[in-house]
């Protein structure tokens, strides 16, 4: 099999495993901190067995700084996945999968405020399509049945969690010497201390199936997860990487659909689908006008 294929294989499989995360949550019937919890730490456990198996990954090469900082995005991802998780329970898996990827947007965003990156007018566009696609999924869950309470509070975690992403992803721009893979478990080793407060145990009849699925959560959703997209990233161009990357979403509304019978009615479809194509155009970096002048 050659490099390419296999890339994209791997890419593949980690994008379905990420759309299948807010099912497993779900299943637990766990509080949304304690599965962050044990998702850190199974997922630490199962990175830090891929970083001793890595040579580029060696501690010795990562300096004070740099762990600081690897610690600050380790608050950030605790945060982000914790506000994640609640926002499932609240709206839907879809619809909170769905919000949290304008994710690309808050970071240009904070890119233009903490590296002078410049915001284009395509940029600005696309921004703007995004925000169209938020507002008709507010709208479309008005008229779905959900108490509109918990749908406004699933709506509003779920951005807080792209918020919290975003400047994960901005504090790791700043580590561009460190292995990928040592970053991440520098963040789930800071993301189990600081998350260990709200462990909880599984209890009763169904524990056995709950810790099944909380290792699952850890040492699938997150260690072998993060092992086949930084393997795919380092074999796929980035334009192939940012198309097969809309499989997360695709797989979360689908499994959201079967799974918890959430089926998105056609104002939230017209919304969602708004985000991911702004989402793509910001991603490929097309132009607005390029466009127009192609209508």
């Amino acid at each position: 099999m050659n490099p390419r294929t296999a890339g994209m294989l791997q890419m593949f499989t980690a994008m379905a495993i990420a759309g299948t995360v807010g099912w497993c949550v779900l299943l637990t019937g766990m509080p949304a901190a304690s599965v962050v919890f044990w998702r850190c730490a199974f997922g630490a456990a199962a990175q830090a067995a891929i970083c001793l198996g890595t040579p580029e990954a060696r501690i010795r090469r990562i300096g004070l700084r740099q762990a600081g900082l690897a610690a600050v995005g380790g608050v950030a991802l605790a945060a982000s996945w914790t506000l994640l998780f609640a926002a499932f329970s609240h709206a839907s898996v879809a619809i909170a999968t769905v919000t949290y990827h304008t994710q690309p947007f808050m970071l240009a965003v904070l890119g233009a405020m903490f590296f002078g990156e410049r915001m284009t007018h395509s940029h600005g566009g696309w921004l703007c399509l995004a925000f169209i696609g938020l507002v008709l999924i507010i709208i479309g869950g008005a008229t779905s049945g959900t108490p509109p309470p918990a749908y406004l509070a699933g709506f509003g975690l779920a951005l807080a969690a792209a918020f919290f992403y975003a400047l994960a992803a901005v504090v790791t721009k700043k580590l561009r010497d460190v292995p990928a893979r040592l970053i991440v478990l520098i963040q789930l080793v800071v993301g189990s201390v600081l998350m260990l407060p709200f462990a909880g145990m599984p209890a009763g009849a169904s524990s056995p199936a709950v810790w099944a699925l909380l290792a699952a959560i850890g040492a699938v959703h997150t260690g072998l997860m993060s092992t086949l997209l930084y393997s795919a990233i380092q074999k796929l161009p980035t334009s192939t990487i940012g198309v097969l990357s809309f499989i997360y979403p695709i797989v979360a509304v689908v499994v959201d659909a079967l799974a918890f019978g959430h089926w998105l009615g056609p104002v939230q479809l017209a919304g969602a689908a708004a985000i991911l194509w702004a989402v793509a155009g910001t991603h490929f970096g097309w132009r607005i006008s390029s466009l127009r002048r192609r209508v």
